[in-house]
């Protein structure tokens, strides 16, 4: 079940523009060349890609929290999977083939027993840390245990919940050396970890950064952050401010022959946030000096912005284009009247004009139609369904006749509550969009705006979730349980904390199947179920998708090697040359 620490950070890197490409979930255009990144295409630095040189990263928001222990990045994030290997990782390739998990530092991606519940994995050799000291599966087993530690908290939650005993640990620092029983460590390169259900899908979680390697005589606590001991391709040299100003220079002990994934090109990686997010649009565009070698890891492109470059040619070669395995929709509490009558959650679904919806987050350049709640990529399971086709404008008129099924042949009046933050997903823009999509349907809706906080806090408290508001969701891992289970599961309503849960859906067949579904560990298979469940729970219209969101970003002049994956929708800075 996924924590409020997590979700108020991935949300608040999402408003942003997508913090953890830095490190979450996400996906690449649908054809083409952009599909494969802008590689040498025209207005990318031509030639092969070579050692060398210094890329420079401008980004809105400080590499906070650069703590293994602390971070929340799937895949191990961007500018931190420069420094921390875990077991897996993700595949750094294109498209599709983006969306694969592979060995790490793992020579596989892990070998389930037969109800996966267990897994195990064996080290590679020749791991080194930056000092040239062996990596071993004790440092891993302690770099998890650590990130249990109430003052190392922030990270991923899975582990609390799959591990044997994860739920009452309190960490290294309070069990006076004993750790967890539930991750084995029979000698130097084996390490098994015992769960209290099946996962099939354990190889995703494995990369996440709570999996690097942490030598505990090296340990400083909260302050490790500072300087973590590297056991990837970059060191961290300097640290300033809170991960405002960070400076990476090659780990001379990584060897490029146990690490297929990281390319690890420049020679230097000079990280400068805090910069305002139209200034850093300004310097990828003009590319002068630094900036012709640069590129953002977390800010993306406005419909002003790409109005501007128009129909330069040399700029719009410059942009990469990818898709976060994300998901914009209309949230129902059937709790609340007159949302507890089924007809009128249907005649919101067939009354939404999709189109101004698009338009309000800024144009189909930015945001696509979306009709089911999983994203248009295989991976996550995509079926295909629209079960109130409502077209491109909306069906006002079905959506009349169904209010009138309901007992409301004169309209009904209902309140959407909305954030006023300005991040065109669930912002006044977008909800004045629905407003006046439902308008035309004879519902009228007074609208609720809150600050983001507090917008936040009341879609995510079972006791008092609106009924009916603006929401959004990503995933963990390009996968649909990460999406389906934390939004549907009826065990995972939280009636005082943060519940994700907005319907407060308690299914036991949906349940069931979901607990099915994780026993799979043929991914292909499960994937296939994911979608059937996701078309099946359509079928209640607890929610409206509304569209999955697009980013785009621009790379200076120099940036050569851009590759965007399908896992995390944005250039992937292992990959990228400057020479």
């Amino acid at each position: 079940m996924l924590r409020q620490s997590h979700i108020s950070r991935r949300v608040a890197a999402v408003a942003v523009s997508l913090v953890l490409a830095g490190g979450a979930a996400a996906c690449g255009p649908k054809d083409g060349a952009d599909k494969a990144g802008l590689g040498d295409k025209p207005g990318a630095a031509g030639g092969a890609p070579q050692k060398g040189g210094t890329l420079t990263v401008l980004n809105s928001e400080p590499q906070s929290d650069f703590d293994p222990a602390r971070l929340y990045t799937s895949g191990g994030g961007n500018v931190p999977s420069l420094v921390f290997r875990t077991l897996t990782t993700r595949n750094r390739e294109a498209g599709a083939a983006g969306t694969k998990v592979v060995p790490d530092l793992a020579t596989d991606t892990g070998r389930p027993n037969a109800d996966a519940t267990e897994w195990t994995y064996t080290l590679k050799d020749g791991l080194k840390y930056e000092d040239g000291t062996p990596i071993t599966t004790a440092d891993i087993k302690y770099g998890i245990e650590r990130s249990f530690a109430g003052e190392l908290s922030g990270g991923a939650p899975y582990l609390r919940d799959w591990l044997v005993g994860g739920e009452t640990y309190e960490g290294p620092y309070k069990d006076g050396g004993k750790g967890l029983d539930s991750i084995v460590v029979p000698d130097a390169k084996t390490i098994v970890f015992k769960l209290r259900k099946p996962e099939g899908e354990f190889p995703f979680v494995a990369t996440q950064t709570q999996f690097a390697p942490v030598p505990k005589a090296k340990d400083t606590g909260v302050k490790y952050e500072e300087h973590p001991v590297s056991s990837g391709p970059y060191k961290v040299v300097k640290n300033d401010n809170d991960g405002e100003h960070l400076t990476l220079e090659r780990n001379e002990h990584w060897d490029e022959k146990t690490d297929e994934e990281r390319k690890a090109y420049p020679d230097k990686i000079d990280v400068r946030s805090g910069l305002d997010s139209a200034v850093i649009n300004q310097r990828l565009s003009t590319s002068s000096g630094a900036d012709a070698a640069a590129i953002t890891t977390d800010t993306n492109l406005g419909p002003a912005e790409l109005a501007q470059i128009g129909s330069n040619k040399e700029l719009e070669g410059r942009i990469g284009t990818g898709h976060f395995g994300y998901v914009n929709y209309l949230a129902f509490n059937p709790k609340v009247a007159p949302f507890d009558n089924p007809k009128v959650r249907q005649a919101v679904s067939y009354a939404i004009n999709r189109t101004s919806v698009v338009n309000a987050a800024g144009g189909s350049a930015l945001a696509e139609p979306a009709t089911t709640f999983l994203p248009e990529r295989e991976a996550f399971g995509f079926t295909p369904y629209d079960h109130f086709p409502a077209g491109k404008t909306g069906d006002p008129a079905k959506a009349r006749e169904l209010l009138k099924e309901a007992g409301f042949p004169d309209g009904v009046t209902v309140t959407l509550t909305h954030s006023t933050a300005q991040n065109r997903q669930t912002s006044p823009e977008v909800a004045t969009a629905v407003q006046q999509a439902l308008a035309a349907a004879g519902i009228t809706v007074k609208l609720e705006g809150l600050e983001n906080n507090a917008f936040n806090e009341k879609r995510w408290d079972a006791k008092n979730t609106p009924g009916f508001f603006l929401s959004r969701w990503g995933a963990d891992w390009p996968s649909g349980g990460p999406f389906l289970a934390p939004i549907f599961d009826g065990r995972q309503i939280v009636a005082s904390g943060s519940n994700y849960n907005h319907a407060q859906l308690n299914d036991p067949a949906v349940n069931a199947e979901i607990d099915e579904i994780a026993k799979l560990t043929d991914l292909a298979a499960a994937g296939k179920r994911w979608g059937a469940l996701d078309k099946k729970i359509g079928e209640q219209a607890l929610d409206v998708p509304l569209f999955h969101p697009v980013y785009k970003r621009l790379v200076g002049k120099d940036v050569k090697n851009v590759v965007i994956s399908d896992w995390t929708g944005v250039l992937d800075i292992s990959q990228v040359s400057v020479k």
